[in-house]
């Protein structure tokens, strides 16, 4: 059993695709928390003179909240205990640390699978979670 279970979030429908196995976790009581998190990155290329970093940063993470609790409302809909977090960090540290510090048994992830040219352009959250990540991690292939 996963008592806490880990979906990282990005406000895509490509992401959103791991919420309908963990729903299926839960069904079968495989798991009795979910936590829905959020990564806000900002680019350090924004990070010059008289840009508004703290403005954007603001925006970022009130938009990434309201996001999460849409998403908690639907799955708390169907019977599940759900938790958000809105952290700002690199994505694929930030998922791992949290994982950690809070006990995470299970890390549900939806990815395209790229390999090959396309995975060395668009690089991969999902695969470095996969290396670095101390705890299971679902991949749900889209």
């Amino acid at each position: 059993m996963y008592e806490k279970v880990l979906v990282p979030l990005d406000g895509s429908e490509l992401a959103e695709c791991a919420l309908p196995h963990v729903i299926n976790l839960f069904e079968k009581g495989v798991t009795e928390e979910v936590i829905l998190l959020q990564i806000v990155e900002i680019p350090s290329v924004l990070l010059e003179e008289g840009f508004d970093f703290i403005g954007l940063k603001t925006a970022q993470i009130s938009k990434a909240q309201k996001y999460l609790m849409g998403i908690q409302s639907q799955l708390s809909a169907e019977g599940l205990n759900v938790k958000t977090e809105v952290l700002e960090g690199n994505t694929a540290h930030s998922i791992i640390e949290y994982a950690k510090r809070n006990d995470v048994q299970l890390l549900v992830i939806a990815t395209h699978g790229y390999t090959g040219m396309k995975q060395l352009m668009f690089g991969s959250v999902a695969l470095r979670i996969l290396h670095d990540a101390r705890v299971p991690v679902l991949l749900i292939r889209t």
